[in-house]
């Protein structure tokens, strides 16, 4: 009796001795990880906006576990395999989470909030400054993606999975979230918790490999910015031919493509009560639910599928290989115009402002009159629109092949 009035009062503690061993093991490493992750957060050593309330949501979701109904476990935040209307309408007015996982992340939305922000964001100035240097690091850098596919491929995953996993190397979340629904949307969870994650953890690397393929003396060039100044109406006629121009020969990533060059073309445009609900709530917003739906979707049972393993070291493997690459593509880029900085390469991984931030560091630390952001920047804005090329591509040949 006392047992039962225990259980109830305390499922979540008592759930950890029903259920099978291997799951518990795995509920707490979560555990422990979430609170590794909102710590790394808090003191800044990883990204704080998605780090905090995902390491919370990884916590909340492994701890509060619940007795149900006709006596299974689980939990009152979101289902994200739930996909009768039926049963999706009743269990949106039982999880809290459900109509936002299902009404902005499960579609990809959420996705293209974000980019509306971070193309309010860009200034596309930067790409223009030096368009071919520019565009020359960002294919470099999409090399992860073409690498992890083939790879994945190889390793018996199907082809759609493959090149979803893939898109890892091209280093944008968004891009990652939108691609998987389309191309391997069974794998879509743990897809895009590998993506986010990995994108954070895969950081702290990065400086350590610029070192390794950069020598100091060129890590420290000195780069002659030519001051470009490009008219505003200029700028805003590229972003809509450019938008235009993706839009046509890409339309599988049209809506990603539309929220990225219309942040930036109400940028140009000066539309300024747009622009800050874009940089502030809309993007703000956005990036607080996805940390969180990305931390509550990390239940064991969730991620105990057996090919979470291999999709964890595909990702690795693609953003290792992005970051070789674009540090090549800057070498590329340096030896036939001398007047650029090699480390601007890994700029090319398109997480903005990250990796533009990391290459400004690494140049900073060998010479403290290095100044290469300008240039780092405008890589980074053509990675996002290398990436979305690259989905495009993925989604709309990856049917071909099957």
């Amino acid at each position: 009796m006392y047992y039962d009035v225990a259980q109830n009062l305390f499922p979540g503690i008592f759930s950890f001795f029903v259920q099978d061993s291997a799951i518990v093991y795995a509920r707490i490493f979560l555990i422990l990880f979430g609170f590794l992750l909102a710590y790394l957060g808090y003191n800044r050593t990883l990204e704080p906006l998605i780090m905090v309330p995902m390491g919370i949501g990884m916590i909340a979701i492994n701890s509060g576990v619940l007795f149900m109904q006709g006596g299974g476990i689980g939990n009152i935040f979101l289902d994200p395999l739930v996909s009768d209307p039926a049963a999706l309408m009743n269990i949106m007015q039982i999880n809290f989470l459900q109509p936002i996982y299902n009404l902005t992340f499960s579609n990809g939305l959420i996705a293209c909030f974000v980019f509306f922000g971070i193309g309010a964001m860009s200034e596309i100035g930067f790409l223009l400054a030096r368009p071919w240097a520019s565009m020359t690091v960002a294919v470099f850098a999409e090399l992860g993606s073409f690498v992890t596919l083939v790879i994945g491929y190889k390793l018996g995953l199907p082809i759609g999975e493959a090149a979803a996993v893939g898109t890892i190397g091209g280093a944008d979340g968004p891009m990652v979230l939108f691609t998987s629904l389309m191309l391997a949307p069974k794998l879509f969870v743990p897809i895009s918790i590998i993506a986010y994650l990995y994108l954070s953890l895969t950081y702290a690397g990065y400086p350590y490999l610029i070192k390794l393929l950069v020598p100091k003396k060129y890590r420290g060039l000195v780069v002659e910015i030519k001051h470009v100044d490009v008219p505003k109406k200029q700028k805003f006629i590229f972003t809509v031919l450019m938008c235009f121009v993706l839009c046509l020969l890409l339309p599988v990533a049209a809506p990603l493509i539309m929220s990225f060059f219309l942040g930036v073309a109400i940028r140009e445009a000066q539309i300024e009560e747009y622009q800050k609900l874009l940089e502030s709530t809309i993007l703000y917003g956005s990036t607080l639910f996805l940390g969180l739906l990305l931390g509550v979707l990390c239940d064991a049972q969730t991620l105990m599928n057996p090919q979470v393993g291999l999709l964890v070291i595909l990702g690795c493997l693609a953003l290792l290989v992005s970051a070789i690459g674009g540090i090549i593509g800057g070498w590329v880029v340096y030896l036939f115009s001398k007047n650029y900085n090699p480390v601007i390469g890994i700029a090319g991984v398109s997480c903005m402002p990250t990796t533009a931030k990391l290459a400004q560091y690494a140049a900073k630390e060998a010479n403290p009159y290095a100044m290469i952001l300008p240039l780092a920047l405008g890589a980074n804005i053509s990675g996002v629109i290398v990436s979305a090329i690259t989905a495009g591509v993925f989604i709309s040949t990856v049917g071909l092949v099957k």
